[in-house]
């Protein structure tokens, strides 16, 4: 929209860049051009403001195919007014002096050729398509349709209109008849999901029954190692004992011959000994029978203070050491 400042009973207008302004004065063309920007007076002035930029004009609209399917048709057309001049004279432009703004609304009238135009084209190649094609190959197929019935549509060159591209975004079916088509592919995933499920729990079964029969394995011969080491240790303890025995067997027969030795030499020595008391006592007796009686006397006193208890002290009476003094003076110190 243009910039319109009053000043003085005169109005100075400034387009922008993308805006195509005709200016008529008095019946006659004073400026023509984008981007312009002049003085006029509102009274004797036609304003015309033409957009020239690109412009995006989405659409919407239902088709049926061949075999009585509506579906949805999401589409978008760039387009631009290539003869401002042409658009002008055929369409409304004009704008408020005052204000700038549109009289009218040209770019409805311009979105609503175009709306129609594409979809009659839209509606003509999927009234030959049955659903299930127009959904896997239409969206390639409506687009060439309609950029080639935009592009040999007359009426379009007629008003200025350049038609740049077209874009069509989605053909839809009905919300109940999408269910139903996706309940095939849904099927077959769920089968899909269901089968790898088995797959991985078959995988997960072989799994634990490898492990099982590893661990069995490992248990049996674990125990067949205890059963060995049992054997081996009771193999140990009997030839632990055997060995004692036999130790304990010539321990014995040592000890054996060891006392009988020591038996053998206490009566040797005992008859040896024997003999030589048996000797010494003849000896003994031999050398009594030769002695006198005053030397048997003396070896009876002798052999009677041998065996006399110990006397730890003498008391002497004066009766008795008198005796004895007397006997020793008379000289009668040696008994008979």
């Amino acid at each position: 929209m243009a910039d319109i400042t009053r000043r003085f009973g005169w109005r100075h207008l400034r387009a922008a860049p993308t805006s195509h302004v005709r200016h008529h004065r008095s019946g006659r063309l004073a400026h023509d051009g984008a981007g312009v920007s002049f003085w006029f007076r509102p009274l004797s002035a036609a304003l015309s403001e033409v957009p020239v930029d690109d412009r995006e004009l989405a659409m919407t609209f239902h088709a049926r195919t061949a075999d009585f399917q509506d579906v949805a048709v999401q589409a978008t057309v760039t387009y631009r007014i290539g003869d401002p001049a042409v658009a002008a004279a055929h369409l409304d432009f004009s704008v408020d002096p005052d204000t700038g703004v549109w009289r009218g609304a040209p770019l409805e009238q311009l979105a609503t050729l175009l709306t129609e135009t594409a979809q009659q084209h839209a509606l003509d190649v999927l009234a030959r398509t049955e659903l299930a094609s127009a959904l896997a190959d239409g969206v390639p197929a409506v687009r060439e349709a309609v950029t080639t019935g935009l592009g040999e549509e007359p009426r379009l060159p007629a008003t200025g209109i350049e038609v740049v591209a077209v874009r069509v975004m989605a053909l839809r079916p009905e919300p109940e008849v999408e269910r139903a088509l996706r309940t095939p592919a849904r099927e077959r995933i769920q089968q899909e999901a269901d089968r790898a499920t088995y797959e991985r729990r078959a995988v997960a079964v072989e799994r634990e029954r490898t492990i099982a029969e590893n661990e069995l394995a490992s248990q049996i011969e674990l125990a067949r190692r205890e059963e060995r080491l049992v054997e081996q240790r009771g193999a140990n303890a009997r030839r632990e004992a055997e060995e004692k025995a036999a130790a304990d067997a010539v321990r014995v027969r040592a000890e054996a011959e060891r006392k009988v030795g020591l038996a053998r030499a206490e009566a040797e020595g005992a008859r040896e000994v024997g003999e030589a008391r048996a000797q010494a006592q003849a000896a003994w007796l031999r050398v009594h029978g030769e002695a006198d009686a005053a030397t048997l006397r003396a070896l009876t006193g002798m052999r009677l203070a041998e065996n006399l208890p110990r006397v730890e002290s003498v008391t002497l009476s004066p009766d008795v050491l008198t005796g004895l003094l007397a006997r020793l003076g008379t000289g009668g110190g040696r008994p008979e």
